[in-house]
C-alpha cells in the first residue's frame, strides 16, 4: 500500500505541475500584448509559426512520394515552399492543406507531451533535431537560415540544460502560441493570393481549389474545421492527463 500511495502521491504532484506550468505559459502570452513593445517579443514567434507552416507543405509533399526542394523564411514573417507531390491532384491540395494544418497538429502533439516532463523534454529534443535536419537540406535564403540556426540552438539548449520547469513551459509555451497562430493568422485561410518575400503568389486555398475545384473559401473553412478539431483533441487530451485522479482503495 506504501508503494501505491507513494505512486499515487507523485503522479498527481506531476499532474498539477503541469496544470501550473499551461497557466504560466496561458500568462506570458497574455503578457506579450500588454507590455510595452510586446510586438517585438512576439515577432520570433510569428516567424517560428510560419516556418512549421512551410514545412507542413514540404514534409506533405514527401509524404505523398513527392519532392521538397527547398524553403525561405522572410523578414516579413511570409515563407515559401518549393515543393511538389506525386500524387497528382488530390496530392497537390494535401500538399496546399499541410502548411495550414501544420502549426495546429503540431501545438496538439506539444499539448501531449507538455504533460509529462520527460515528454516534454523529447518533444524539444526531437523539434530541435528536425529543425536542424531541415536547415542542414531545404533552408536557402539568408534570413531564414539565421532564424532556423537560432530556433535550432535554442531549443536545444533548453532540451540538454534547461530544468524540469522550463522544459515544460517551454513546450506549452511553443504549442500555445502555435494554437493561437490558427485563429490570429485565420484570415489567410479566406485569401485569393499571398503577399510573400518572393512576391504575390496564390494562396494555399487557392491552389486547392485548383486541384479538386470549388470555391477557395471553402477550403479554407474546411482547413480552419480540421485545425479546431486537433486542437480540440490535443487539449482535451492534455487536461484529461493532467486531472488528478483518486487513490484507488487497497
Amino acid at each position: 500500500m506504501g508503494k501505491d500511495l507513494r505512486s499515487w502521491h507523485d503522479d498527481n504532484q506531476a499532474r498539477r505541475r503541469a496544470s501550473r506550468v499551461l497557466l504560466i505559459s496561458i500568462g506570458l502570452t497574455a503578457a506579450l500584448y500588454l507590455i510595452p513593445f510586446g510586438f517585438w517579443v512576439a515577432y520570433p514567434l510569428t516567424l517560428f509559426s510560419t516556418l512549421v507552416h512551410e514545412l507542413g507543405h514540404g514534409l506533405t509533399a514527401l509524404a505523398t512520394g513527392g519532392r521538397f526542394d527547398e524553403l525561405s523564411i522572410y523578414a516579413n514573417a511570409s515563407g515559401v515552399a518549393h515543393s511538389a507531390s506525386g500524387a497528382g491532384d488530390v496530392g497537390r491540395a494535401l500538399v496546399a492543406a499541410g502548411g495550414l494544418v501544420g502549426p495546429a497538429i503540431l501545438a496538439a502533439i506539444g499539448f501531449l507531451a507538455s504533460g509529462r516532463e520527460r515528454g516534454a523534454r523529447g518533444f524539444l529534443m526531437v523539434l530541435a533535431v528536425g529543425l536542424g535536419v531541415a536547415l542542414a537540406m531545404f533552408v536557402r535564403n539568408p534570413f531564414g537560415i539565421v532564424f532556423t540556426s537560432l530556433v535550432v540552438l535554442t531549443l536545444g539548449f533548453v532540451a540538454v540544460r534547461g530544468s524540469e520547469g522550463v522544459r515544460q513551459i517551454a513546450a506549452d509555451f511553443l504549442s500555445v502560441q502555435l494554437a493561437l497562430s490558427v485563429f490570429s493568422r485565420g484570415d489567410y485561410l479566406f485569401k485569393e493570393s499571398a503577399e510573400t518575400g518572393a512576391g504575390v503568389l496564390p494562396s494555399d486555398v487557392a491552389n486547392m481549389a485548383l486541384a479538386l475545384g470549388g470555391p477557395y473559401w471553402a477550403w479554407g473553412l474546411a482547413c480552419g474545421a480540421f485545425s479546431v478539431l486537433v486542437l480540440w483533441g490535443g487539449v482535451s487530451l492534455f487536461l484529461r492527463r493532467i486531472t488528478p485522479r483518486p487513490i484507488s482503495a487497497a
